[in-house]
């Protein structure tokens, strides 16, 4: 099967690269196009990958400023705050991908959706990690008959580089957003001053210091679950590998709470870890999703509509290609 290349918007950067290695290890004659404003660095970002090539993107042109040129999908690493991308995305049919804007700021992408609902398939990729939290969570809540608590803590090492983009979007999620939500008995309410501040144990028991967080996972784990309390919470600090002497990682700690198929109290807590940070989990997810998207894996493309990156995602591939990664999960004590 002969393919247009995918587009990568922000390809060169930290995030773009792990997606664009990954999906060369899985496809090593798909074609790639990397796409930035510096056409120079995405050029070298491109040699550096085989099988890509590297093109200047102006997101205040309506065709990119790509003119004729096919694409059979485009992602897109940082937030585009003029939608360009997204339309031509729908202009071309072709499947599109976000993975930077908060729920807060998918506004624009929705009410494109909504104008154009039948012309591609659009993602609201912003889950952390992109699958590495919501796919594990949903696997674990298999166990329950009924699950009333569900809380995320994420623990990102403070020497896990992200790149500007990366750090853009945490300080923008972190700082100038005043409040998150959260779901408290079963009433979706914003959390806001104090109330950002909390705490989880890590991996190893250290208890940390959190500040309250609502990436899409939030609300797409509240939906599925039907839990009365979901939230989300992010450290930033020593992760529990650095501890023990041994290189950073980052952790993401799953726990529920609710009743067995027996209707008995059942509790769980799990880590889901990589040895290498956050960015290759982040890569993968995208990878995984670009593949599904076209139909790489032999299963027909996605239709046009308007997904969570855990609607598409098999869950045996992910875990497959998760350990493939170096990826860990284990199961704490409550």
């Amino acid at each position: 099967m002969t393919l247009d290349p995918i587009l990568l918007i922000g390809g060169a950067g930290i995030v773009g690269r792990q997606a664009a290695r990954f999906l060369r290890e899985m496809y090593p004659e798909l074609p790639l196009l990397i796409g930035g404003r510096d056409l120079a660095r995405a050029q070298q970002a491109a040699a550096g990958i085989g099988n890509a090539e590297g093109v200047a993107v102006d997101l205040t042109a309506q065709d990119l400023d790509l003119g004729e040129r096919p694409v059979s999908a485009i992602a897109i690493f940082f937030t585009d705050t003029t939608t360009a991308a997204l339309q031509f995305a729908q202009r071309r049919g072709v499947p599109y991908l976000s993975v930077s804007p908060a729920m807060t700021e998918v506004g624009p992408e929705i009410a494109a959706h909504m104008h154009r609902p039948n012309a591609s398939a659009v993602v609201l990729g912003t889950e952390w990690l992109v699958g590495a939290t919501t796919i594990p969570a949903l696997e674990f809540a298999k166990t329950f008959h009924r699950i009333d608590t569900l809380r995320i803590g994420a623990l990102l090492d403070e020497q896990d580089e992200g790149g500007p983009a990366s750090y853009d979007d945490l300080e923008r999620q972190t700082q100038a957003l005043p409040a998150v939500q959260v779901r408290r008995n079963g009433a979706w309410v914003w959390r806001s001053g104090d109330a950002l501040e909390t705490s989880f144990r890590a991996a190893d028991g250290t208890m940390l210091q959190a500040t309250g967080l609502s990436p899409h996972d939030v609300f797409g784990l509240a939906t599925v679950t039907g839990a009365s309390n979901v939230e989300f919470n992010l450290a930033i600090g020593v992760s529990s590998s650095r501890r023990r002497g041994e290189p950073m990682s980052t952790e993401i700690i799953i726990e529920l709470e609710g009743e067995d198929q027996a209707a008995q109290p059942l509790r769980s807590r799990h880590a889901v870890i990589h040895p290498e940070g956050q960015m290759p989990l982040t890569g993968l997810g995208i990878a995984l999703l670009l593949e599904r998207l076209i139909g790489l894996d032999g299963k027909p493309a996605v239709r046009a509509g308007l997904y969570f990156p855990y609607q598409l995602l098999d869950p045996a591939v992910y875990f497959e290609r998760f350990a493939w990664t170096g990826g860990k999960i284990s199961a704490l004590k409550p």
